[in-house]
Order: C-alpha cells, then structure tokens, then sequence
C-alpha cells in the first residue's frame, strides 16, 4: 500500500479487497458444491437405472458396462454353480440389497455387491436403512458413496441366482468423472486475503508504535536531527510536526547557549578590570571580599553555560571502556591525593572439566571478560561521574566507586562516607541552583546534580539515590545498547 496515502483512502481499499476475495472465495465454494452435488446426483441415478437393468436383465444405461464372470464348471447333468469373483490384493466391501415385496422379474431375489478398492473399505452400514427406501434406491445410495470417494473401485453384482456381472461405472464414479473440488482453494483464498488484511492493519498499527519507539531514542542514542517512518499520510503528519517541534527546541537552546556564551564572554572583560582595581585596594580583607565575589560570578556563568551545553547533546556516542574509563578517573583523583577509591570488579573464574591426566576438575581466570563496553558519550559521562565524585568529597569526606554490569545495564555507584543529607533532601538538591543544608561552607552553585541528572536521561538511564552502609549511594543506571 502507497504510504502517501490516508487511512481512510487505506481503509476503503482495504474493505474492498476483502469484499472481492470472500465474494471470489464464496463462488468458487457454491460452484464445486453444485458441481459435486451434481455429480453425486448423476451417480445415484446411474444406480438406480442399473437396478432395474439387473432386475428386468435389460440393457444397462449409456457409460454402464456389465461384464460377466467366467461360470464355475460343473459335472454332466449338473447345475453350474456361479463362482464368486476372485479377487487378488485390495479391499473386499460385500453388501446385500433385498428386493423385498417388489413385483415383477426376480421376486424375493436379492441383490449381493462386492466393491474392491485398494484404498478404502466404504462405510456402507451408514447408508440409509432399507425399511426406508428401495431396493434402486439402496443401489443408487451405493454408486453415490462411490462417487464422493475417488479410489476407482471394481464393483461385482449378482442379482439373485445369476452369474456374477462386473459393473463398469468409471463414467460415473471413477476419479476422471469426478468435478474439480475448489472448495479447499477458496478456504485458502478467504483465510489468505483475511491474514494479508491482518497484516497490512497491523504493519500500519506497528509504523506508529514504531515511530512512538523511535522518540524515546534520540536524548538516548544520539539519533539524527530530523525522523523519517515509513507509513500513511496521517503518520508522516506526526512525523513532520514531531521534526519542526524538536528543530525549534534545538533553536531555542542553541541561542540559549549563544547569549550565554556572549554573556560570559563579555563579562571577562569587566571582571578583569574589577580584579585590576581590587588589588589596588589597600583594605586587605576587602579585597579577597571583592575578588571572591568576582571569582563566584564568572563560576556561575560558567556553570551555567556547561548545564546549557549538555542539553545540546553536541558528541556523538561511540563504544567506550566503562571499566577504563572509572579507573583513569579515579586515579586522576589520587593523583591528587583525593580519598577516592575504586573497588575493582573480581576476575571471572571459569571451572574446567577434568582432564585424562587429572582427576581434580581446574579453574581458570578471564581478566579481559569483566571489560565492560557502552554506547555512549564520553566526555559527558566523565563530566557526570567528576560531578557525583566532587559531590560525595564535599559532603560525605571520602568517595567509594564502584561498577555493576548486566547484558543490557550499567550502574555506577558512588558512596561517600558520613553525608549528612538523606535520600529526600539529596533528590531535592536536583533541581537547578538548589544546594544541600550545609552549602554554607562548600563551594559550588547547585547545578552539579542537575549536569548528571540531565546527562542521565541523555543515555537513556536515571540518577537514583540510596542509603548505603557508610553514607549516601548515587546511582547512574545507563543501558549498555
């Protein structure tokens, strides 16, 4: 189906092409059922005709052929006894159709068949019980039930005390005059047309919940500016609003980041000549009065211009080292004897089968298997994890960072030691300019949590907090794909 066309041009169609193919599937079943119903009826009129012609011993009608059986041989004098039919291989159904109180030729004669098929034994007790019908009509019931079933049978009669004759019926019941059975194609017809009108329904339901999926991707995994999803006109709508929606975001905080870098940029300027005049000032504590308040001003600009930059989500993600990357982390920190530390995830150790030399089963060591690999943006991520670390220093003393992997998960935990502030207050401290109770005595500007938080959500994850055994627990969860 054309994808620049609605659903409802889609839905139309759709309907009509459902209607074409049951109305096909439909006639091609009401066709082979009158064709056979047919055929089933001409069969049970040949039947009856070939009771009366074995009855009155006429001719049998036109595309019935009567063969007699060879007469079993008896002495001089003697009545010849008909031979019964010798049959080799196949099965054997026999039956016996009585004449009852029919009048004419062959009174209180019965009528015995034999049915040879090599494929079947036909289930003539189910036919219609003789009180209810006659004897041609019992036979006519016979040649229909060997007209459904195409196993081109031999068929032997013996009317009374005559000779066995073999009924040649192969007009009527063979395989070559049976119709054509489309019955089962148009069941196939209908239930194919019914699943490609289920799958076409559902392709275009999965284009929207592809394209749902699709938007929950891009703070994620870095996607392209602009989306693009295969469906009808109504999808490609979202699409284009979605596209001119995310472009005037990005707009928005790229001259966000514009007057902000202006700002802080201009602001040098000035903020030189305060310090320049600020020296000259004899009043000492004056002067460290003045230049801190300088040095918090030019921190808080660039504070939030780093917050502003990590919204634009400018680096593309690439597959890192996790474990490499905590680990020149940490010891950028103690180098400069920083109480960080990292604890190190334990060698996976593989148990060994036991060998034709040895009895005891060996153990071995995968070092390079606790490598752990993430999509994500480097510099980013290290901004996050400094931030986490600087945080837990400032407020618990000491940071302990440690590293959990899944398949599909990473979490990263920095516990500090002694933190004063529990999970409710730190959750507060989230938001942008807002600092814990004891920020009074500790540098910063409240943005540090809300950087981490943002690149969080950025990879995909969440920042959660925990309360450990030693103090506070920060957890960055970012998925690995």
């Amino acid at each position: 189906m054309s994808a620049g066309w609605d659903l409802k041009t889609q839905a139309r169609l759709w309907i009509l092409a459902g209607f074409a193919l049951g109305l096909a599937a439909a006639l091609l079943w009401l066709q082979s059922a009158r064709a056979w119903e047919q055929h089933l009826a001409r069969s049970e009129m040949a039947g009856v005709l070939l009771y009366q012609s074995l009855q009155a011993k006429a001719p049998p009608p036109a595309g019935l052929d009567l063969v007699a059986d060879a007469p079993s041989s008896g002495q001089e004098g003697q009545a010849v006894q008909p031979r019964r039919p010798e049959v080799q291989g196949g099965i054997v159904t026999e039956m016996s159709i009585q004449t009852g109180s029919e009048r004419g030729p062959g009174l209180g004669a019965g009528l015995r068949l034999m049915i040879v098929s090599s494929r079947m034994r036909y289930a003539v007790a189910d036919l219609e019980p003789a009180s209810t019908a006659t004897a041609a009509q019992q036979l006519g019931a016979v040649t229909r039930l060997l007209a459904r079933h195409c196993s081109d049978p031999k068929v032997f009669a013996q009317f009374g005390d005559s000779g066995w004759l073999e009924v040649d019926g192969a007009d009527y019941w063979g395989c070559q005059a049976a119709p054509k059975d489309l019955r089962l194609p148009a069941v196939v017809l209908a239930v194919v047309g019914l699943a490609i009108l289920l799958g076409q329904s559902g392709e275009t339901m999965s284009s929207f919940g592809g394209f749902a999926r699709m938007l929950r991707q891009p703070r994620a995994r870095g996607a392209a500016e602009r989306y693009s999803a295969p469906g009808p006109a109504e999808l490609q709508e979202i699409v284009s609003a979605v596209n001119d929606n995310l472009a005037g975001e990005r707009a928005q905080i790229e001259k966000r980041a514009t007057v902000l870098s202006g700002v802080s940029h201009d602001l040098g300027t000035p903020a030189t000549r305060l310090r320049l005049r600020a020296a000259l000032i004899q009043d000492q504590s004056l002067r460290h009065r003045l230049e801190a308040d300088i040095d918090s001003m030019t921190g808080m600009i660039e504070s939030v211009l780093t917050y502003t930059r990590s919204e634009l989500s400018l680096e593309v993600p690439r597959q890192i080292s996790m474990t490499a990357l905590i680990e020149a982390l940490v010891a950028d920190y103690q180098d400069l004897d920083k109480p960080v530390s990292y604890q190190r995830l334990e060698p996976e150790v593989v148990q060994g089968a036991q060998s034709l030399f040895s009895a005891r089963a060996g153990q071995g060591g995968l070092p390079d298997a606790r490598r752990v690999l993430v999509m994500a943006r480097p510099i980013l991520l290290q901004r996050a994890l400094t931030n986490l670390v600087d945080n837990a220093l400032k407020y618990g003393r000491r940071a302990l960072v440690q590293l959990e992997a899944s398949s599909e998960r990473v979490v990263i935990t920095v516990e500090d030691e002694g933190s004063e502030l529990t999970v409710a207050e730190i959750e507060e401290v989230l938001a942008p300019f807002q600092r814990g109770a004891n920020s009074s005595a500790i540098d910063g500007f409240g943005l540090g949590l809300t950087i981490v938080a943002t690149v969080a959500e950025q990879h995909g994850g969440a920042l959660r907090f925990e309360q450990g055994r030693q103090g506070l627990r920060a957890l960055l969860d970012i998925p690995r794909q």
